[in-house]
């Protein structure tokens, strides 16, 4: 007979033994080892080094792909490869069908009444606010935009919210100010990858309002556009007419920019400006910063014309209005923009000289 300490001892070699084979048969693989390939043998791993630093030393850089393509589409004779040669492969978002597309639905959607303020809000709905305040509403925005940092297209979209809450609804004085900064941290939230909080808001102000007033202000712009908030602005069509303006001069190119996009911020302020779709604007400020910078060519050309869809003649009331805002004889009291394009990022262009008139010989056609 078997003592109790032997069966014990007999058992417990049993259970390791079925655990053993158990565990034999259900030990697990690690995703990354399992391979496609059946009977795979494990090379060394001084071996797979070795393959690899041969795969990379062969690998070529990415800037002689494209003149491998070239060469193989020069060496191939058919068809397929002719029609292919006038494709631009050194920029991959060079298709100009998709960007008179995208062109063409932002020009419709600018047109949309409900994307569009009142042009005589203030005389029709506003009984407190004059554009003096306006002005003032809108070079406060563009120094608290400074201060964080915020996307350009933040403040233009900020305008376009005041603008169009305005022509539907009536505010005192007293709000007008929780309204820019209600408005802004909408368009914030939707340009910015790291938006304002209510908090900055609240602080933005001298807290001169509560949260939840900043909050209520915030609902009732979304609930009175539908929350339409979406809507291209003067910004949105100058990226595109000021590279094309800029005719591949690419010393001037950023110093460019800057001026077209200071000419763009200049128009906000004015009241009047209200009239003019976004597009107008920024084919606007693209003729005059042509001239400012390069004064003995002719600032329209053929190229800009059937790109923006304007010629000079639509555009003579605008430029006259956006080189007054340039000499000052515009909102010569609103210096916030004045100030911010002085600076050295942004090439000083707010320095840059201009004749005091403009000639009439400009706005005939080339």
């Amino acid at each position: 007979m078997e003592t109790r300490a032997a069966k014990r001892k007999a058992t417990s070699v049993n259970i390791h033994d079925v655990q053993d084979e158990n565990s034999m048969k259900k030990q697990r693989v690690v995703l990354a080892e399992i391979s496609n390939v059946p009977n795979f043998t494990e090379e060394p791993i001084c071996v797979k080094n070795a393959m690899i630093k041969k795969v990379v030393a062969s690998r070529k850089p990415l800037s002689s792909l494209e003149s491998d393509f070239d060469d193989e589409n020069k060496a191939c004779g058919n068809a397929t490869a002719k029609s292919t040669t006038n494709v631009k492969f050194s920029d991959p978002q060079n298709c100009e069908q998709i960007v008179n597309d995208i062109c063409s639905y932002l020009c419709r959607m600018e047109r949309e009444n409900k994307r569009r303020p009142m042009l005589n809000y203030i005389e029709r709905v506003q009984s407190e606010v004059t554009p003096h305040m306006r002005g003032i509403l809108v070079d406060w925005l563009v120094e608290v935009t400074e201060e964080y940092k915020l996307l350009p297209d933040t403040l233009f979209l900020s305008i376009s919210y005041i603008d169009r809450f305005l022509s539907l609804n009536r505010v005192s004085k007293p709000e007008f100010q929780l309204l820019g900064v209600s408005a802004m941290l909408i368009a914030a939230k939707y340009e910015e990858i790291s938006p304002l909080h209510v908090e900055d808001c609240v602080l933005i102000t001298d807290n001169n309002y509560h949260k939840s007033e900043v909050v209520k202000m915030e609902a009732d712009i979304l609930k009175s556009l539908f929350f339409e908030m979406g809507n291209p602005t003067a910004k949105t069509f100058l990226r595109r007419f000021a590279g094309i303006g800029c005719e591949n001069n690419k010393a001037k190119k950023l110093q460019f920019e800057c001026l077209c996009n200071y000419l763009a911020e200049l128009s906000l302020l004015d009241y009047g400006c209200l009239k003019f779709l976004p597009s107008l604007v920024a084919a606007s400020a693209t003729f005059l910063a042509r001239y400012i910078m390069w004064p003995k060519l002719h600032p329209w050309t053929s190229n800009l014309c059937k790109s923006t869809g304007y010629n000079v003649a639509e555009l003579k009331e605008c430029v006259l209005i956006l080189h007054d805002l340039y000499m000052a004889r515009r909102g010569r009291s609103f210096t916030a923009i004045r100030e911010k394009y002085k600076q050295h990022k942004f090439k000083n262009v707010a320095h840059l000289p201009s004749p005091p008139q403009l000639p009439s010989s400009l706005f005939e056609e080339e």
